[in-house]
């Protein structure tokens, strides 16, 4: 199944009403976030919460659900995994990831717990954060089966570099490298490239527009959210247009057209079409299947 995830909002984990509320968000996917979003002193809290959340109102939500867990470098993991490792639950995203031992390390324990309880495999989106990460980012992305999408984080990585959201320049020529190795990770290993939240004021919905479109141009296929108000800009700019769809039509026909007639390639409004290009116009067809397929399972819960 394709997966969906033009837009992904996270929420915190210790707040019963926000996590009701995100059911209605339009998110594609939910991020319960037991890390950055959760203080120290409610990390107990937010895992009760997370695994009633789960066993109780997962059923109302048409999209999926994953959990941003704590890193493995503050001894927190194991008791974040052992809580909300629980039917209903679909990935997991894992901050601060540097290295493939990081995904390793958390592979070996869901798969344990996967076992034990008899649980549907879980998946895995690593969460680029740091200098090292995004230098290492494509053999993170090639790390493990499980993994779904490489995600690229704004905040801690400029803090890595000594700087501050404050200091970006309106086209963030600052992290262009950075988001461009990401991005180009992920398509190397066949999997969407998902953008950092806008981290400027809630209220900024043009800056929210602007940077979504720039990670578009960039290869991303969908953006974080921190608030919910965010979501329809996002789930706009990645949502393939008419002109889009009907292209990618026309080139899957021309195609398909081409190989019955024994050609490997064909003619698209003056232009030559090949393996590549099919293969891109189906894949942006599938993402709008499964945008109404989600639309329609959405009006039927």
């Amino acid at each position: 199944m394709t997966f969906l995830a033009r837009s992904l909002l996270f929420v915190p984990a210790n707040s019963w009403r926000l996590m009701l509320s995100s059911l209605r968000s339009g998110a594609d996917v939910v991020v319960l976030d037991m890390e950055d979003a959760v203080p120290i002193g409610e990390k107990e809290t937010a895992r009760w919460l997370v695994r009633e959340f789960l066993k109780e109102e997962r059923g109302k939500f048409s999209g999926e659900v994953f959990v941003r867990v704590n890193s493995s470098t503050i001894g927190m993991l194991e008791d974040d995994l052992v809580f909300t490792m629980v039917k209903g639950l679909d990935g997991i995203v894992l901050p601060k990831t540097e290295r493939i031992e990081d995904i390793k390390y958390l592979e070996e324990r869901v798969q344990r717990l996967e076992e034990e309880r008899g649980l549907e495999e879980v998946r895995i989106i690593p969460l680029i954060e740091s200098a090292m990460g995004v230098e290492r980012s494509l053999e993170i992305a090639l790390s493990s089966h499980r993994i779904c999408a490489l995600s690229f984080g704004m905040g801690d990585f400029l803090r890595d570099l000594g700087r501050s959201v404050s200091d970006l320049s309106d086209d963030e020529i600052e992290l262009l490298y950075a988001r461009s190795k990401v991005s180009v990770a992920s398509t190397a290993a066949k999997i969407p490239a998902l953008d950092t939240p806008f981290l400027g004021l809630i209220i900024d919905r043009e800056g929210v527009k602007r940077q979504a479109l720039l990670a578009r141009r960039l290869g991303y296929k969908g953006k974080y959210a921190i608030h919910p108000s965010h979501i329809p800009i996002i789930n706009e700019v990645f949502t393939p247009s008419e002109k889009e769809i009907k292209e990618a039509e026309e080139i899957v026909k021309a195609y398909e057209e081409a190989v019955r007639r024994g050609l490997g390639a064909a003619s698209h409004r003056g232009m030559m079409i090949d393996r590549m290009n099919y293969e891109q116009a189906r894949a942006l067809l599938e993402i709008v299947r499964e945008i109404k397929s989600r639309s329609e399972r959405k009006s039927l819960a």
